[in-house]
């Protein structure tokens, strides 16, 4: 049977343009190729998790344009379940403007348009396909009470919860507390003060705050898991790195897929370091997720 995963979040259209080097404040920079593409942190983990095996619900908005009309077609391909994906008559889809650089970096700006309209009583609509899951996916690019709502339901029916929390900013406690797996990287890490000059020990942190269990991802080094005190890094799958746009999407879609197949946690993350690896490797966002068997075939390699 497949893992059955709920993940609500965001879905923007990604306009991304490879550059020689970022641009300074007033400069103006040549690029050397243009793509537009589906994104958004949540609809990126959807796509990752459906096409790594999972039944996908995705709760989520978009606008009533044609972005939003070609993002709704694209997830139902994808075979995701879109019942309740809301369409807001007011609001526009959202849009990443994206700059690439030779090294596969990149600077990002949004405008969350929609995503910024997905309510808590959206959420509870969901609350059926919630009961049912085998995990909930959540990030930070819809409004925090929707967050909060998703967690409250998924704590109701004892469902899993990864909270992805990204991009950084600080949380409540309450939620911090209500989390099974966090998984940011070094930067919300240090966001969330739990890593830092002033907080060398993450583990001691951790408890402070609550949380169960940390994933914290590193890039070319991994992912480092904390839980029950003890910290173990699981290391990265060597890749030449082409665009890290969805790399960390398609780590934590990966991540829920192999949690709610009942995966132990070394092995979840190990199979999401080489989701991540795998969608490092190639440019745009949802077009560079990896189906099971790329992944598959990069572990056994």
């Amino acid at each position: 049977m497949k893992p059955n995963i709920v993940v609500v979040g965001s879905s923007n259209t990604d306009l991304v343009v490879q550059v020689p080097h970022f641009p300074s404040p007033g400069e103006t920079v040549l690029g050397d190729g243009f793509i537009m593409a589906h994104g958004g942190k949540g609809a990126n983990q959807a796509v990752a998790a459906a096409r790594l095996g999972a039944q996908v619900t995705f709760v989520s908005s978009l606008g009533r344009d044609s972005f939003g009309g070609l993002a709704m077609k694209a997830y139902q391909a994808e075979g995701i379940i879109t019942e309740f994906i809301q369409i807001d008559n007011k609001a526009p889809s959202g849009v990443a403007l994206i700059l690439v650089d030779p090294k596969g970096e990149n600077e990002i700006a949004v405008a969350s348009g929609a995503n910024f309209t997905l309510t808590a009583a959206d959420v509870e609509q969901a609350e059926p396909a919630i009961q049912s899951a085998d995990c909930v996916l959540l990030q930070l690019e819809t409004p925090l009470p929707t967050v909060e709502a998703a967690v409250a339901l998924a704590k109701k029916h004892e469902v899993p919860v990864i909270l992805n929390p990204a991009p950084a900013r600080s949380l409540p406690n309450s939620l911090l507390r209500s989390i099974d797996v966090l998984t940011p990287n070094e930067t919300e890490a240090e966001m969330l003060g739990l890593v830092g000059s002033d907080q060398p020990d993450i583990a001691a942190r951790m408890r402070q705050l609550g949380i169960e269990t940390v994933v914290m991802t590193m890039g070319g080094r991994g992912a480092l898991l904390v839980r029950d005190g003890e910290q173990q890094q699981i290391p990265a799958f060597p890749t030449s790195a082409v665009d890290t746009t969805a790399a960390g999407d398609a780590f934590n879609g990966a991540l829920a897929v192999a949690i709610a197949s009942g995966r132990p946690l070394k092995d979840a993350v190990r199979f999401a370091n080489a989701a991540g690896a795998f969608a490092a490797s190639s440019a745009g966002a949802q077009s560079s997720l990896p189906m099971l068997d790329d992944v598959n075939g990069l572990i056994s390699n």
